[in-house]
Formats: structure tokens, C-alpha cells, sequence
């Protein structure tokens, strides 16, 4: 049971983070990965930093280290001077005693110097994982940048996307393969406007075939005879007027 449960909850999280995708708009998408690119490089610059800056401060304790191992060799060596000068001017008990200061310094000579040891060991390797995080930083930059030029290029594919989805919607709506919605296409049209324009042939057709018709053309006929004729008579009276002149 609890199988077929997980394997219900697994197909429902895939079937509605595919209908996510299906609805999420893709710029909107492109902008979010190139954000979180952008976030993870901050954190790895803010990771490279700190490598860097425990580089910087074993770096300083480093060159106290030495310092100090500068000083108390100095320090060593001009007591043993003292005690020489003593012991050359008959002080032996004074001789003695630089001489133990001496062996003071030298003793915490060495303590320095095995100090300055695992400073310089530690700054070493220090010094690789301050080298390392900017390798990664510069990486990540250049990845980043290419990213950032990714994104403008989809940007205008998809800007191009758009408007050759316009112009196939507008190019299938003209070729009327789009189905009839409330707006008709213009194959519809063109078929209203033959189908009333065939219509208004075959009404002309049946009109000029009918007695009325043909009774119109008679009449029509006749005037067209009558006019003709009164033309002809109004000619030959032109004519009559023009004979006396040419007597005379």
C-alpha cells in the first residue's frame, strides 16, 4: 500500500511540475537561472574571500613569527657578548649570569622558531586555497558571462519565436484552417458572397425569361420604332426648308 502510495505522490509531483513548465513563462524562467547564477557566484566570491583573508592573517603571524625569532636570536646573542665581557673583566659571577640569559633566549628561540614552522606551513597551505578560490572565482565568472550572453541570445530567439507564432497564426487564419470562431475567416466569407452573388444571377435569369420581361421588350421595341421614325420625319422636314433656298 504504501508503494502504490509513493508511486501515486511521485507521478502526481512529475504530471504537475510538467504542467508547470507547459505554463511558465520562459523569459520569466531565463531570468530566475541567470539570478541564480548570480547568487551562487556572491556565495563562492564570499567563500574565495574568507580563503583569502586566513591567507592574509597567517601571512602576519608569520611575519611576527619571525620577528619574534629575529629578536630573541639578537637577544641570545648579545647576552653571550655580555658574559664574554664580564668574564674578560674578572666578573665571573655577572658572566654567569648573561650567560643564563642567554640560554633564556635560546630556549624560547626554539619554542619561536617550531612556531614559526607550523606558521609557515600553515600559510603554505593557505596559500594553495587562496590560490585555488580565485581559480574557482575566475571559472565561475567566466561561466557566469557566458550565461549572461546565453541569456540575450534566447531572449531574442524567443522575441523571434513570438513573432513567427503571430505570423503563423495570422498566415493560418488567412488560408482558413483555423476552425470558425466567433470571428469568420475569409473563406467564409467568400463563400456567403458567391452563394448571394450565384443566387442573384439565377433570380436575374428567371426575371428576363418572363412574360413581363418579354412584354417589356416588345414595348420598349416599339417606342424605340415610333422614335426612330418621328427622327426620320423631323429629317425630311429639314430637307423640305433647305429646297427653297437652293431655288433661289
Amino acid at each position: 500500500m504504501f508503494k502504490v502510495i509513493r508511486r501515486a505522490w511521485r507521478y502526481l509531483v512529475f504530471a504537475l511540475s510538467g504542467r508547470l513548465d507547459e505554463l511558465s513563462d520562459p523569459r520569466v524562467q531565463i531570468e530566475q537561472a541567470i539570478e541564480e547564477a548570480k547568487e551562487r557566484h556572491r556565495r563562492l566570491s564570499r567563500q574565495a574571500a574568507a580563503v583569502i583573508g586566513n591567507e592574509r592573517e597567517l601571512e602576519m603571524r608569520l611575519a611576527r613569527s619571525v620577528e619574534e625569532t629575529e629578536r630573541l636570536q639578537a637577544n641570545a646573542r648579545q647576552a653571550l657578548l655580555l658574559a664574554e665581557r664580564s668574564r674578560a673583566a674578572g666578573d665571573e659571577r655577572k658572566a654567569l649570569s648573561y650567560e643564563d640569559s642567554a640560554r633564556a633566549f635560546a630556549s624560547r628561540l626554539v619554542a619561536a622558531e617550531s612556531a614559526q614552522q607550523e606558521s609557515r606551513l600553515a600559510h603554505e597551505r593557505a596559500a594553495q586555497a587562496s590560490a585555488q578560490a580565485r581559480a574557482a572565482v575566475e571559472t565561475n565568472a567566466m561561466a557566469l558571462q557566458k550565461k549572461i550572453a546565453e541569456r540575450m541570445r534566447l531572449l531574442s530567439q524567443l522575441d523571434q519565436a513570438k513573432v513567427q507564432e503571430e505570423l503563423n497564426r495570422a498566415m493560418s487564419d488567412l488560408s482558413g484552417l483555423t476552425p470558425a470562431g466567433e470571428t469568420p475567416t475569409m473563406d467564409e466569407v467568400r463563400d456567403k458572397i458567391e452563394k448571394r452573388y450565384a443566387r442573384a444571377l439565377g433570380e436575374a435569369e428567371l426575371t428576363s425569361g418572363s412574360v413581363e420581361a418579354r412584354m417589356i421588350e416588345v414595348e420598349r421595341a416599339a417606342v424605340d420604332a415610333e422614335g426612330a421614325a418621328r427622327l426620320e420625319a423631323i429629317r425630311e422636314s429639314l430637307n423640305a426648308d433647305r429646297k427653297p433656298e437652293v431655288e433661289k
